[in-house]
């Protein structure tokens, strides 16, 4: 054990002896533990990103949006032809997906309306959301008080709502709203509960394509249809077949919303596996296509699995940095291993007066060995705090999320010390079998 301590604190000495040349053997192992580092940090960030998306989408599930169906351009020399007709998506769409298809779980419909909030002289354009109880499991919001929707509130269109903890802040301040009145548009409505705040990035709702939950007024759907909006109930012209809605008033008519006919404006569906996602939102396109007489007035997407070929991507682009970090890191083995061929060349004198003095050939390779993984510790060290500052500067100028665990700082350390010792046998082992007359006499 004496012999070990005794060979440790020699090889110590030497690399702070040669303070330099031990940081320019070490630059190749800096770097590569800092690439390691860094790559790691990217990965595990966009895992993390990636599973808060899919808790703002929810899983398992299918989107099902109204597409306004613009009249197509004829050829010149032809008359313009009317547009087919198509009832739009309606809720006897969110019945016949529910009641048809096995492989579904849930439906949640949404009316999407845009009114004028008002109370106690605050008043702020906002939405109005028709919904059923559904809606909540599937997008995985959490009251934080109050209840659902009743059976009898949902068939009778009750006058009730629920929440988002922004317009809580905005239009009740610290009081309970449980019980009390909010004015949408020209109706009162009576919060039955409020939900949780949901947490996410504007990036995140953007790429999404989502909304801000915690800003919006959630009305069960058949209140949305009888008291505010119906779009279901037109009046067509039979020459120009132009569409009217007949509505209350309740929320600011634009122009745009004089040609959209559907009674829905997004279906979310959820199937009972992952498996079945594909199969069954082939079914529906199906279905709504026969449905729609043919028109194409919908759009069926999978979020999940657009998510996860994001995700596919990104590991590929993980792989190549983690690519670049192995030639990197072994580059700078190589680079030590000649480093320290050289240092036995040069100190071939030194070694035979070691030899001479009792030490085995055993110590002789401790000592290059110790001073080997010294280089590589000293790099790895360097590496991490590089590493460190790179994925931080990676966070605030290219705006990727960045998540350093204690996991990869432990690896980077674990490969610079194998590295160290992988590559420093060699030339240990090289200066172990130098015979020490022939060192002593080594000019």
């Amino acid at each position: 054990m004496n012999r070990l301590n005794s060979n440790f604190f020699i090889a110590l000495d030497a690399v702070m002896t040669n303070r330099l040349r031990a940081l320019l053997t070490a630059l190749g192992i800096m770097f590569g533990v800092a690439a390691v580092i860094a790559m790691l940090a990217i990965g595990t960030g966009a895992r993390q990103e990636l599973l808060e998306q899919m808790k703002l989408i929810g899983s398992n599930n299918i989107i099902v949006k109204a597409v306004l169906n613009q009249e197509e351009e004829n050829e010149e020399g032809e008359e313009n032809q009317e547009r087919s007709y198509s009832p739009g998506l309606t809720i006897e769409d969110v019945k016949a997906i529910q009641n048809t298809i096995p492989t579904v779980d849930r439906v949640s419909p949404e009316l999407l309306l845009p009114s004028t909030i008002v109370r106690k002289g605050r008043l702020t354009k906002g939405r109005c959301v028709g919904i059923n109880n559904a809606f909540f499991e599937l997008n995985n919001l959490a009251l934080e008080q109050g209840h659902l929707f009743h059976k009898k509130q949902m068939e009778a269109g009750a006058p009730v709502c629920i929440i988002g903890k922004s317009t809580q802040a905005r239009f009740f301040g610290g009081e309970n709203p449980i019980g009390k009145q909010i004015k949408c548009g020209k109706t009162w409505l009576t919060v039955v509960g409020v939900l949780g705040k949901r947490y996410a990035s504007k990036e995140s709702l953007s790429n999404l394509g989502i909304r801000d939950y915690n800003s919006d007024i959630y009305i069960p759907i058949q209140t949305a249809l009888s008291r505010f909006r119906n779009r279901a109930i037109l009046t067509a012209s039979e020459n120009s077949r132009n569409f009217i809605i007949v509505g209350d008033g309740n929320e600011e008519k634009k122009p745009a919303d004089l040609k959209n006919y559907h009674q829905l404006d997004r279906l979310v569906v959820r199937v009972n596996q992952s498996a079945q996602l594909e199969p069954t939102a082939d079914v529906i396109a199906r279905m709504l296509r026969r449905r729609h007489w043919e028109v194409q007035d919908y759009e069926v997407s999978i979020p999940e699995l657009l998510l996860k070929q994001q995700q596919r991507t990104q590991d590929i682009f993980n792989i190549v940095l983690g690519a670049i970090a192995g030639i990197s890191l072994l580059v700078g083995g190589i680079g030590i291993m000649n480093i320290m061929l050289a240092s036995v060349l040069e100190r071939i004198k030194e070694i035979g007066l070691r030899r001479s003095l009792g030490a085995t050939s055993k110590d002789i390779v401790q000592q290059f060995v110790f001073e080997a993984v010294f280089i590589s510790l000293l790099g790895g060290i360097v590496g991490v705090a590089l590493g460190l500052i790179l994925a931080v500067t990676i966070t605030r100028i290219a705006e990727i999320q960045t998540i350093v665990s204690w996991w990869s700082v432990a690896l980077s350390f674990g490969v610079a010390a194998t590295i160290g010792l992988v590559f420093g046998i060699f030339p240990a082992r090289r200066a172990a079998k130098l015979d020490p007359i022939t060192a002593l006499r080594n000019d």
